[in-house]
């Protein structure tokens, strides 16, 4: 059987933490292979788009397909195992635990984690301090680790939340690297981010997220056109 073209579809989505209604019909689809982006200024309901996927809001309606599989009432592990990676806004470095402590923990959520070898071979500062407590690494460093610990579970799919924030400009570049590097090697990603100019360069198609629905979705060919709405909507 064929797998479905569209890994991630998010239908009709409406999210809660206790009684704050933070999603209201969120409509947004991934489709394998692509970068997709959502935009939008703080507390549009972007991070809690990623987090609802996995079930790690409060009760959430509608429908989230992954791998054509409905995930909307499923626990979180078993979210997981369907090949999801995913990377939060505050990393969640083991600070007691070396750099390569931290890469040895990640359980397997699918076939083909990366070794060692290849995430020192595609983030050599991380190689440079295999040997350094998390707390000694730098904002740059410990987001490369969040990162790499997520490829190390075979995930297909990463859901990466605000990974250029803060950091020095020649960091957020590798970091783009990175990601285009994935994408050649086949991932599927939904990146949420604030800084537009690090995204846009990578994003197949971006959706404008606004009081946790989708305001627009702007196809890579349309940013031109679309610059001025989006410097009204985002202050870019």
């Amino acid at each position: 059987m064929s797998m479905p073209t569209e890994y991630l579809k998010i239908s009709g989505l409406h999210a809660f933490y206790g009684e704050s209604h933070v999603l209201h019909g969120m409509n947004i689809v991934v489709n394998r292979g692509e970068c997709v982006t959502l935009l939008g200024r703080n507390g549009a309901g972007r991070t809690t788009t990623l987090r609802a996927v996995l079930g790690l809001t409060g009760r959430r309606t509608g429908s989230i397909t992954v791998n054509g599989e409905e995930v909307i009432g499923m626990a979180t592990h078993k979210i997981t195992r369907l090949g999801i990676g995913y990377c939060p806004e505050e990393r969640g470095i083991y600070s007691s635990l070396s750099c390569e402590e931290n890469l040895l923990l990640p359980p397997q959520v699918g076939s083909g984690g990366m070794s060692l070898d290849e995430i020192y071979t595609m983030f050599p500062n991380l190689a440079e301090r295999r040997h350094s407590q998390g707390t000694r690494l730098s904002g740059g460093e410990q987001q490369m680790l969040a990162m790499a610990r997520v490829l190390r579970t075979g995930a297909q799919l990463l859901l990466l939340d605000e990974i250029s924030e803060g950091l020095a400009p020649v960091i957020v570049q590798r970091l783009a690297q990175i990601i285009l590097h994935l994408k050649e090697k086949g991932f599927t990603i939904l990146l949420v981010e604030q800084n537009f100019r690090f995204a846009a360069p990578l994003a197949d198609r971006m959706y404008v997220v606004e009081h946790g629905q989708v305001a627009a979705e702007i196809h890579q060919h349309e940013l031109e056109e679309k610059r001025g709405f989006l410097q009204e909507v985002l202050g870019v």
